[in-house]
């Protein structure tokens, strides 16, 4: 049996359209890949950079050869064990993490010939569907991307702009699916609960991370008056955060790059349940490794958005594929990804 070998790729991915939110535009979003070899399996896993996170293709790249003695040294027997063992030389670095993990994950599952969710013990049954991301644009460009994917079960706006409820009122009258809205912590209180009446009569499901971070005292006003749930994704970034969200939020929306990977979300998982906050993961504007990764929690969450490929002009890997809002798992084990 030969241990481990660790490989790093770096990747730009084409977006087919500039994507926008309240504090930035991308045409173009540079992606890194952890490979793990053992025995002729192959594990893929990933992080994308984030300037909003401090995390970069360097930093990244760095933090993992931190680790390679350690991980070149062993063979895998438990993503969970190896997290944890990796962990203090990575805490500073949860993207690295991240990639490692999911990497670890799909390596596990083709060593055992199982798929990942199969493994935790997980049916692939009652699965949410994903919604399909608005990035901000001109109302009418917005409108004309929904029409690229028309007839999806659910879209997620993308908001923070002088004129908002313009958008979804806009948009409303080209699709009868469900709508969320992300606000980037666009949004003061006052507004937050001001629009949540609106948006509700425009058959929006919730609003997702209307504050910034650090407004917690303003968050319990809108949780006690918004009209709508809110859900958390900036409020809510490592499992130290759940408690916290308890009377702020609703729920929680979990990155598996800001956590660390699978490892700790699923440990983020089980403690919102406890505390009877609803579930939801999401994605970065990352390729099909990323989102085969998220993929294998699908039996445990309430919301997904798991679109990011979808916003792709061109993939670098196959795994999960997505089809009007519903997951198809691969027939590769682990979490299916195949690098292309």
């Amino acid at each position: 049996m030969m241990s481990m070998q660790l490989r790093i790729h770096e990747f730009d991915l084409p977006l087919a359209h500039t994507f926008t939110i309240s504090r930035e535009s991308i045409t173009v979003q540079k992606t890194l890949i952890v490979e793990l070899e053992e025995d002729g399996f192959r594990g893929y896993g990933e992080a994308t950079t984030n300037n909003y996170y401090g995390f970069t293709f360097e930093n990244m790249a760095a933090a993992l050869e931190r680790v390679r003695q350690d991980l070149e040294s062993q063979t895998l027997d438990d993503p969970v064990t190896l997290w944890q063992q990796l962990h203090p030389k990575l805490n500073d670095n949860p993207f690295a993490q991240c990639a490692l993990d999911q990497a670890a994950h799909d390596l596990w599952g083709k060593k055992l010939g199982q798929p990942v969710y199969r493994l935790w013990g997980l049916e692939a049954k009652n699965l949410p569907p994903t919604d399909y991301t608005i990035g901000i644009d001109e109302i009418d460009v917005m409108v004309a991307k929904m029409q690229e994917f028309p007839d999806w079960p659910i879209y997620k706006i993308k908001l923070g702009t002088a004129h908002d409820l313009d958008i979804v009122r806009a948009l409303r009258e080209h699709t009868a699916s469900v709508f969320r809205v992300d606000a980037n912590c666009g949004w003061s209180a006052e507004e937050t609960i001001r629009n949540s009446s609106e948006l509700k009569s425009l058959n929006v499901e919730f609003i997702e991370q209307p504050l910034p971070a650090d407004q917690g005292a303003a968050m319990e006003q809108v949780y006690r008056e918004s009209a709508l749930p809110v859900i958390a994704d900036e409020s809510c970034i490592v499992e130290s955060d759940v408690e916290r969200c308890v009377n702020r939020f609703h729920g929680i929306n979990i990155k598996l790059v800001k956590c660390g990977g699978l490892t700790p979300a699923r440990r983020m998982i089980d403690r919102a349940r406890e505390l009877g906050l609803q579930v939801m993961v999401g994605c970065m504007t990352e390729s099909t490794v990323g989102i085969s990764a998220i993929a294998q929690l699908l039996p445990l969450l309430d919301y997904v958005d798991m679109d990011g490929a979808l916003l792709l002009a061109k993939d670098i890997a196959t795994g999960v594929t997505i089809e009007q809002g519903k997951c198809k798992y691969s027939n590769e084990n682990g979490c299916g990804v195949i690098l292309n």
